[in-house]
């Protein structure tokens, strides 16, 4: 699978059917792999934490959640790569999953009862949907303990796929820190995804989203837990796209 180098992020150079025939081959081979979907803001977290970029760039799949990463992969020569936005992966793959009967689990949201909605919300969508089992972590720090019990209770559960929904950076470093120690073969952090289709939040219209202004629609209906973010990151995003377009060399992935 190609990627293209992003501010030193090797993203993805896919489309969502390359992504689900990557994801379900994966399964078929028990290989573990985790699939981060990143956003402009995560591609500039990693431009700040080179830890944080390692972790991004041993992902079995970094997508193009965001539409200023799919321009700027078409620019650079992938004119097939199309958007794979966390929500519409997660909605995609469950349909996908029911013929071939893949298993599911939901690890995340907060507060507890998300979970159980987004649950719910996807077998009413999805009719045959087998989700074997759902946990909502508690929002403080995770003892050793505790997360032996929590990687126990998923390995129980026998999923092929754990969705991981503790919100950007935090659930690609539990992704990281737990692909291996899981039985399920893929990882999928997906964020926001949560929240949208349990109906805890409204996601932006279609149109908004293909013009690359869902920023603008999450803005505004969140302004004081997102403004910082995308008033902080979007400037230093396109100031540093413009330096690489310009010859600075990217760090490399």
């Amino acid at each position: 699978m190609d990627r293209v180098n992003i501010l030193g992020v090797g993203v993805s150079a896919i489309n969502m059917e390359m992504a689900l025939a990557q994801i379900e081959e994966w399964i078929a081979r028990r290989e573990p792999h985790y699939v981060i979907a990143a956003p402009v803001n995560c591609v500039v977290a990693c431009l700040r934490d080179e830890n944080l970029r390692k972790i991004y760039n041993r992902a079995g799949m970094v997508t193009p959640d965001g539409m200023p990463l799919v321009w700027l992969s078409r620019l650079m020569g992938h004119p097939h790569v199309d958007r794979v936005y966390g929500p519409d992966l997660m909605l995609a793959l469950c349909d996908d999953s029911r013929k071939r009967g893949l298993r599911h689990f939901l690890y995340g949201g907060w507060p507890p009862e998300v979970v159980g909605k987004l649950a719910a919300n996807l077998q009413a969508t999805f009719p045959g949907l087998q989700i074997v089992g759902t946990y909502a972590p508690p929002f403080g720090p995770i003892t050793p303990e505790q997360d032996a019990e929590i990687v126990s209770k998923i390995n129980a559960a026998n999923p092929d796929i754990v969705w991981i929904g503790l919100g950007s950076i935090k659930q690609d470093l539990w992704a990281d820190s737990h692909v291996g120690k899981l039985a399920a073969p893929v990882l999928i952090a997906v964020g926001a995804a949560f929240d949208f289709h349990s109906g805890a939040k409204p996601q932006a219209p279609r149109w908004m989203m293909r013009a690359g202004l869902e920023w603008v629609f999450r803005f505004i209906t969140e302004p004081r837990r997102l403004g910082a973010r995308y008033l902080r990151d979007n400037p230093v995003f396109v100031w540093n796209v413009l330096r690489q377009m310009l010859g600075k060399t990217p760090p490399p992935f």
